[in-house]
């Protein structure tokens, strides 16, 4: 069956596994502390079995290279080369970007999204609220009039569960 299988079932405290868990769990201790005090919040952390390190951060005042340096130091400053061999990148999460964290629709209020619904259905609109169950967004189509010739425009809103959002864009508009 699996002989060749090296880790335990449960965990071994020296699956490579279960060390990027406790790194993991280091860099958002390490992310916390230094944006302490600051809007700069984490939006996506992820740490392979080979300590690759990749962060995704963003702000709700946006977010500068100065920023971005600032939490890469931090975190490398915190960690011995000669113990964990690691690599590092720090970004912000950019155009075209999904959105991850509730703090990030929040913060995209009023703009225009896609969202793609976990059915297959897609939705663009301008997001009009969002709270940590939902967000609502609103769009307008031409429909047939109820009486006579012609179309009328329609104001549609709609209110979206997370837990039905397979993705979030917020769309560019010139």
């Amino acid at each position: 069956m699996h002989r060749n299988l090296q880790w335990k079932i449960g965990g071994d405290v020296e699956s490579p596994l279960f060390i990027a868990l406790i790194l993991k769990q280091k860099v958002e201790d390490l992310i916390d502390e230094c944006t302490a005090g600051t809007d700069i919040f984490a939006v996506k952390i992820s740490v392979s079995v080979s300590n690759e390190i990749s962060l995704l951060l963003d702000s709700d005042s946006g977010l500068t290279l100065a920023d971005c340096k600032m939490v890469s130091r931090h975190i490398e400053s915190n960690f011995d080369r000669e113990e964990e061999d690691f690599s590092l990148t720090v970004a912000s999460s950019g155009l075209g970007e999904p959105l991850y964290v509730n703090r990030q629709y929040l913060k995209n209020i009023g703009r225009k999204v896609k969202v793609k619904l976990l059915e297959g259905e897609v939705l663009e609109g301008l997001m009009t609220s969002a709270d940590d169950q939902e967000i609502m967004i609103e769009w307008k189509s031409r429909e047939k009039k109820p009486i006579g010739k012609g179309k009328v425009t329609v104001v549609n809103k709609r209110t979206i569960a997370f837990s039905d959002i397979k993705e979030t864009i917020v769309l560019i508009t010139f």
